[in-house]
């Protein structure tokens, strides 16, 4: 018999979708010149964004930051327009709310910090190493989770980044010789303690090893 207390199918919200954006050279707006607005505005930086700050007062973090434009004024309607992404972090619900339904409109994707009702996106806790990127998500159900995650995980990837680089090396040398990526082995070749020879700086073993089980 079914458990009378537990939600039904219906009232459990979907999972949202996971996706990594390329926001290299593409403008995103920011609204919100405290802590957490900087934030936001570091990670966008990282990732290759032009941003746009919009807010009456900064703090001196925020102030350090190198972004296209500073426009120290209060958030108007439409301000939204011309972006790809917005983010709104003045810590007033009323401002929040305000640009969050401005950028929905429009169909623009936005972010409202700590106010996930007024999202139509929210951020992971991602943690990094060269080009391997691991994104931990509660979908909004607890931020705090998602970092303690992230932390847990993040031991079991160094060395991650380099050995990205040995791999991206193969895959381009198979496609040079006319072969298809797809047909490798690639799980076995990953269960060689391929990443371990990687922790331990022997470059040129994971080397070998990689063009001996591939055939280079």
């Amino acid at each position: 018999m079914a458990d009378p207390s537990a939600p039904s199918a219906a009232a459990v919200a979907p999972a949202s979708f996971p996706v990594s954006l390329d926001v290299r050279n593409r403008p995103c707006l920011v609204v919100g010149g405290g802590p957490v607005a900087a934030r936001k505005v570091r990670s966008l930086l990282a990732s290759g964004a032009v941003v746009t700050v919009i807010a009456p007062e900064l703090c001196p973090e925020m102030e350090r930051l190198a972004v296209a434009a500073f426009e120290r004024r209060p958030y108007a309607t439409g301000d939204v327009d011309g972006f790809r992404l917005v983010f709104t972090a003045t810590g007033v619900a009323a401002v929040d709310g305000a640009v969050a339904a401005d950028a929905d409109a429009s169909g623009i994707w936005v972010n409202s910090a700590d106010d996930r009702e007024n999202c139509t996106f929210t951020l992971p806790a991602v943690h990094r190493d060269g080009a391997v990127s691991v994104a931990v998500s509660t979908d909004g159900a607890s931020p705090a989770l998602a970092s303690w995650l992230r932390a847990t995980v993040a031991g079991d990837l160094d060395g991650a980044g380099a050995l990205a680089e040995l791999l991206r090396s193969a895959r381009a040398r198979i496609k040079a010789a006319g072969r298809r990526t797809e047909d490798t082995d690639w799980g076995t070749l990953l269960n060689a303690e391929l990443l371990e020879l990687v922790r331990q700086g022997r470059t040129a073993d994971a080397t070998r090893l990689i063009e001996e089980t591939i055939g280079l």
